[in-house]
Parts: structure tokens; sequence; C-alpha cells
């Protein structure tokens, strides 16, 4: 194992907004990695009544689902259907159809796609800006 083998996947991004969640995604999420997610979310919902989220996706190479606690998936959906307005997906693989399958259909969150070119706009439908510079892919 070398060094970078133990950098987090799942990265805060500082924001213009206090109720506005937004992460980067870098590589492949473990197990691990999606816990944390879980519990940085439970965090900001234990701030912020009602927050938005953007996923900023960098290199992306998939999710170990299948190691993540049923249990852990099961609270984390029902929090995201009770705290979550809108969210914005960007960069690729484009998620949101499989995300909202997990959802009940009558679940009132807004999901937005953008390609990783068009982040402006996701920041501008978010009314936020980014304070921590971006991470840029491999080979950039």
């Amino acid at each position: 194992m070398n060094f970078l083998d133990e950098v987090p996947a799942v990265r805060r991004i500082d924001t213009s907004r206090a109720d506005l969640f937004a992460v980067d995604v870098v590589g492949h999420v473990t197990s691990a990695d999606a816990e944390n997610l879980f519990g940085l979310l439970e965090a900001a919902y234990a701030l912020h009544d009602r927050i938005d989220v953007l996923v900023r996706l960098v290199d992306h190479d998939g999710v170990d689902w299948a190691e993540v606690s049923d249990e852990t998936i099961e609270q984390g959906t029902a929090d995201a259907v009770a705290h979550i307005g809108r969210c914005a997906a960007i960069g690729e693989p484009n998620w949101i159809s499989g995300a909202q399958g997990m959802l009940p259909a009558s679940v009132p969150i807004e999901f937005r796609h953008f390609a990783a070119e068009d982040e402006a706009a996701a920041w501008e439908w978010l009314a936020a800006t980014p304070i921590s510079p971006p991470v840029m892919p491999a080979g950039s």
C-alpha cells in the first residue's frame, strides 16, 4: 500500500452557502468512504434541517455498495428524503437515475446532472460558489 491508497475518496468542498453540502468524489469509493459520507451528511442535517447537495465526480471508479450495511443505506435514504431539497451531480457517470430508483417516487428532491465542463452552471443552479479549489483529474 502506498500513501495515495490512504487518501479518502470523499472530500468536503467549502462553499459560500452554509446549507450546501458539497463534496468531491475522487477515484474508487470504498465502504469506509461511503460510511464516512453518510456521517458527514448526518452532521450537515444536524446543523440545517434542509440542505442542498453538490457531488463532483473526479476520475470516478465505482463504489463498493455491497460492503455498506443495509442499515446505513436505509438510514441514509430516509435522511436524504427528510433533509435534501436539491442535488447537483457533476461529472460522469450520471448516477441520478440510480439514486432516484432507490427513493420513493413521491420524493421532492430535485436532481440535476451537469457535465464536468458545465460545472459553473451547477454552482449557479445552487446559488453558490466553491471556496476550496477544485480537484483536477489525473493527467490535467
